[in-house]
């Protein structure tokens, strides 16, 4: 499956940093900056956790946390605050935030913490999509085909999720455009390319054990795990080509056994009888 992290705060520099920094993990990322934004997202879109920054104009996070709470929202909340006091961490936590993060912070920390709330939510049985050989790590998003670990860049990680845990179904371009790039979509074309690169990675190298990922032209990709193809041994092979194939005991009664005779200069075979 795809985790999906909905990022709110209305400063745009630390909206930007957290994004990216979110993104290289290999997570997907969508950026609010005001609490009418994050609401109608979370309504419109399936979520995995959410980043809330508690001092937003109008209404501010706590109490957007409490709305989406009383309406039975269980995704993970992770408050930002300026505010350390102990109050206001427990105000938080009252709220219904899982954890709460006090700024200035280091990304590794946030990085960490969402990790862990991720952990909790997914379960230890969700961490792993598996692909005929090709495995990916949810949690540490590590690939591997017949175990043999694989390099990918942020990007070609977000497409091979997303085509890992749809597979085998074909997904679109524009599904991947938007799960990759929900906020900007790119002015060149950086989907194919990555296909490419990311079809080099994982393919390539093992040509003689079949492709997983396929491209279903006016469609869109798929990642299936190749067919499995049983050779006949040579030796079985000979001699199943050379092997006669008797006929059945009841047809070839039908025939009579008739010596071809002489006419003449010509040999005469006689017509064999069919029941």
């Amino acid at each position: 499956m795809s985790i999906k992290i909905l990022v709110v705060d209305d400063n745009s520099d630390i909206l930007a940093n957290v994004a990216e920094y979110l993104e290289m993990k290999g997570w997907i990322v969508e950026c609010s900056l005001t609490s009418a934004d994050a609401w109608e997202r979370v309504h419109r879109s399936d979520n995995d956790l959410m980043i809330l920054d508690v001092g937003l104009p109008g209404m501010d996070g706590m109490t957007l946390c409490r709305r989406l709470r009383s309406e039975g929202k269980t995704l993970p909340i992770l408050m930002l605050t300026a505010r350390d006091a102990i109050d206001d961490r427990v105000d938080g936590l009252m709220a219904g935030a899982d954890d709460y993060l006090v700024k200035p912070f280091a990304l590794r920390e946030l990085a960490a913490r969402v990790e862990t709330l991720l952990r909790r939510t997914l379960g230890a049985t969700n961490s792993t999509l598996t692909v005929g050989p090709l495995t990916m790590n949810l949690r540490t998003l590590k690939v591997t085909r017949n175990q043999i670990p694989i390099k990918l860049n942020p990007t070609c990680l977000k497409i091979l999720r997303s085509l890992m845990s749809r597979s085998p179904a074909i997904v679109s371009r524009a599904q991947l455009e938007l799960e990759i790039w929900p906020n900007d979509q790119p002015m060149s074309d950086s989907l194919r390319a990555n296909l490419y690169l990311l079809r080099q990675a994982i393919d390539k190298p093992f040509e003689n054990e079949g492709a997983l990922l396929h491209t279903h032209q006016g469609f869109g990709w798929s990642t299936e795990a190749p067919e499995v193809k049983t050779e006949i041994e040579p030796e079985a092979k000979s001699e199943a080509q050379n092997s006669p194939h008797p006929l059945p005991p009841e047809v070839s009664q039908c025939f009579s056994r008739a010596t071809p005779t002489q006419s003449g200069s010509s040999v005469v075979s006689p017509t064999p009888s069919f029941c």
